[in-house]
């Protein structure tokens, strides 16, 4: 061979590999497969966890002492407020979305998405809005900032956020609706089906609500800055988005999570199925709560006849989807001790997760309770830390059951376990010690100044347990990427579709 036809060769080699190289890139932007899809919003979310989860460690690190000044209070207002736009918008939200999308067409036999590319642009608005939110913190734009023309950007970016979850939530309720198999009804549908149903349907009907005070918020801060408060009123009209009841909505589907898996544990006998069905819809009253921006707080103070009056949209909005997880909880230990089940890796994830998401909720009453006077205290973070890293667990346990589906090779089920226990413990160290500091009226979204009685000691806690759950995160995606490449094979029997009974 002459040195032109080695050259011609290596040339043709290089073409053909860049070609190689730019049509997987393009068929990954361009395409409308679900897996695909629901596989990209499922990896950028982990980044973004990572981004909340080290915010969290700085901010309670720079907590340990109160006479530290690391960052100004402008940049605090800014990590504190980023940390709960990047955990529910970020983090949790498209997770449970991605997560939705790669495995409920499987489930009702769908080959495609209902409206395919509008998931797909759904999935780039979210993803480009979150990049746009980014630039725009780094820029000192979120709420509260300093610079009035990335306050705007964060506003856009938000927006395009809330619409691109719009469009992926509208597909998978869809696909749901009309895509199930011949003869296969809602009733039948396994219940992480429905568990995406409430949730998709409850995101359909709150985050236009949002949308529409962005919109307010977005034209008067552009024009007259005075009606809506300017920078710093974007927290008070935005703020109940970024708290309970809304961050109750995208815990729904943890409940699906566990309750297949417990299904699959008892070789598909689901007893009592209706009741499961019953609690994901109890779960789901927080949606009026949401709509209708309020918190309802209970007064113990008073007279009897007003005690009574704030007990009942107390009860309704704060205790009654509390009740909804119990009732699932209940079941499906209930199923397991009948049919003598031993829990699985993915089951140790989901059940202490829906447990983390159960004692936010609890956290969530008690702050409700005028009386313990816990309002703007560090017990209203420790609400969302449970909540929300409880859902990412549980998140990580439909990874661990559902997964196998999609690379065809199991996760290891010791390592899984270690590793969830590890996830488990920095959650507890994260939050409880805030719980206990709220009662010491330790000030919310402050790292200065006076923060309480033995305040050093909780927030270095809270600090370990955030850096805990951190190496958590890293541990359990290198071990799904190892486990995807050369875990053991798969079976069959795990792909098999919960039935109704």
């Amino acid at each position: 061979m002459s040195a032109i036809d080695v050259n011609s060769a290596m040339t043709n080699s290089g073409t053909v590999s860049g070609i190689t190289f730019f049509s997987k890139i393009s068929s990954w932007l361009l395409t409308t497969s679900h897996q695909r899809l629901g596989r990209l919003m499922v990896s950028v979310s982990l980044f973004w966890t990572l981004v909340v989860v080290v915010v969290g460690v700085v901010l309670d690190v720079e907590r340990i002492s109160s006479a530290s000044d690391l960052f100004d209070s402008t940049s605090a207002t800014q990590l504190f407020s980023i940390f709960r736009v990047g955990l529910i918008f970020g983090s949790i939200a498209p997770m449970t979305l991605g997560i939705a999308l790669a495995i409920v067409p499987l489930q009702i036999g769908s080959q495609v998405l209902a409206f395919a590319r509008a998931a797909a642009f759904g999935a780039y608005l979210w993803f480009f809005g979150m990049i746009i939110v980014g630039v725009a913190y780094l820029g000192n734009g979120g709420p509260g900032g300093g610079d009035p023309q990335m306050v705007d950007l964060f506003l856009l970016g938000l927006g395009l956020v809330i619409a691109g979850l719009l469009l992926v939530s509208a597909s998978i309720a869809t696909t749901i609706l009309t895509s199930r198999r011949a003869g296969m009804t809602l009733i039948d549908a396994p219940i992480f089906v429905w568990s995406s149903l409430v949730t998709t349907v409850s995101l359909i009907l709150t985050l236009p609500v949002m949308a529409g005070a962005l919109i307010f918020v977005a034209v008067d801060h552009t024009y007259e800055r005075a009606t809506f408060g300017a920078t710093d009123g974007v927290n008070a009209w935005i703020g109940w988005a970024l708290t309970s009841p809304q961050i109750f909505l995208l815990a729904i589907s943890s409940l699906g999570v566990l309750a297949q898996i417990v299904a699959t544990m008892n070789k598909g006998k689901q007893p009592l199925r209706g009741g499961l069905f019953i609690g994901i819809g109890v779960m789901s009253t927080a949606l009026i709560g949401t709509v209708t921006q309020s918190f309802y707080s209970l007064q113990l103070d008073g007279k009897l006849n007003d005690i009574a009056k704030s007990l009942l949209p107390f009860l309704m909005f704060n205790a009654l989807p509390m009740l909804g997880v119990l009732i699932v909880l209940g079941l499906c230990l209930l199923a397991m001790k009948n049919e003598k089940a031993k829990p699985s890796a993915a089951f140790v994830l989901a059940f202490f997760g829906v447990g983390m998401v159960l004692t936010g909720m609890l956290g969530n009453a008690l702050l409700r309770i005028n009386d313990l006077k816990l309002s703007n205290t560090v017990f209203e973070e420790a609400v969302l830390i449970y909540i929300g890293y409880g859902v990412v667990l549980s998140s990580f346990g439909a990874i661990v059951y559902f997964g196998p589906r999609i690379w065809g090779r199991k996760m290891p089920t010791m390592p899984v376990i270690g590793l969830g226990l590890l996830g488990v413990l920095a959650v507890v160290l994260a939050a409880l010690p805030y719980y206990i500091a709220g009662f010491t009226d330790q000030p919310a979204a402050r790292m200065t100044g006076e923060l309480g009685d033995n305040s050093q000691i909780w927030n270095s806690v809270a600090a370990i347990g955030q850096a805990i759950f951190l190496i958590f995160i890293f541990a359990f995606v290198g071990l799904v990427v190892k486990s995807s490449r050369s875990g053991e094979i798969a079976d069959e029997e795990i792909f098999e579709t919960v039935q109704a009974n």
